[in-house]
């Protein structure tokens, strides 16, 4: 009986000594999800969005949109809308899509009191000038983009233009570019989703917040809801396949994990977050 109380003595001493040098769990950062108005774009012709021509004499305004998401004391940008170029820029009815721009990040970010300096990492969800366009206003920023994304930047591959994104891509800033899905701050709150298709390195984002839930930024995978209902693939995306492989995906994943499923570019989906200034938490 001696031994055993002996040897049980000891294990429990251990097990507090154990327990005294083990670090503390740390807390995940609080996070916040705020939706910034990133332009607006006129389609005077909404075949352009199918290569199965589903939408005959259809017009549509769509919405550009980006993000802004704090983790803790760190600040992310996702997508950075239409250049500042367009500010002000009236629409018209002749051209196929006519974009235009009221407000850039800079000058929303200033109303809730960040500073560019103050964003740490820039997520592009796809290379298209509607979602690169105000980047280069956060050089300091480590930019996230899908590998084969970064490597048609690179490359100068058909009408990609990497002039938006210049920092990155020449000018020596830092470039990350993400295959497959990616845990941005590695706690599994704000993750990259591989959704290609529409670009080779195209992506979405999951963002879980502690009130709202888990909220899933679409990128590009679909422009409006009927597109992703009916499967459209626009016929300027660059793989029909995995183009239909990623709005399955999106789809399931958002029903599973009972998301708010935000596509960007759709305006019913701008009150399914809090209207600027406010932010989802």
């Amino acid at each position: 009986m001696r031994i055993v109380a002996t040897f049980a003595f000891a294990a429990a001493a251990v097990l507090a000594l154990s327990a005294q040098a083990a670090p503390p769990a740390t807390a995940t950062p609080e996070v916040e999800l705020w939706r910034l108005e990133c332009g607006a774009v006129r389609v005077n012709d909404l075949n352009a969005f199918s290569d199965t021509r589903a939408y005959p004499g259809q017009s549509r305004d769509l919405v550009a949109s980006c993000y802004l998401i704090r983790h803790g004391t760190d600040y992310m940008l996702w997508d950075t809308g239409l250049p500042a170029g367009l500010l002000g820029k009236p629409q018209d009815k002749t051209s196929a899509m006519s974009p235009t721009l009221a407000k850039t990040i800079v000058a929303q970010l200033a109303t809730i009191g960040v500073t560019p300096a103050q964003i740490t990492r820039v997520g592009i969800s796809h290379y298209h000038f509607d979602h690169i366009g105000q980047a280069a206003a956060f050089p300091q920023a480590e930019l996230l983009i899908g590998k084969g994304d970064a490597d048609a930047l690179a490359k100068g591959e058909g009408n990609v233009d990497a002039k938006p994104l210049a920092p990155w891509f020449g000018g020596g800033a830092k470039l990350t570019p993400v295959s497959g899905d990616k845990d941005v701050f590695g706690d599994g709150s704000v993750t990259m989703i591989d959704l290609p298709g529409h670009t080779p390195g195209h992506h979405g984002l999951l963002v879980k917040l502690a009130k709202t839930g888990p909220v899933l930024l679409s990128g590009d995978v679909a422009h409006f809801h009927e597109n992703l209902d009916g499967d459209g693939v626009p016929p300027f995306n660059t793989e029909r396949a995995d183009s239909l492989a990623s709005m399955d995906r999106y789809r399931k994943l958002g029903a599973a994990l009972r998301a708010v499923m935000v596509i960007q570019h759709d305006p019913r989906d701008v009150a399914l977050l809090p209207a600027f200034p406010k932010a989802a938490d």
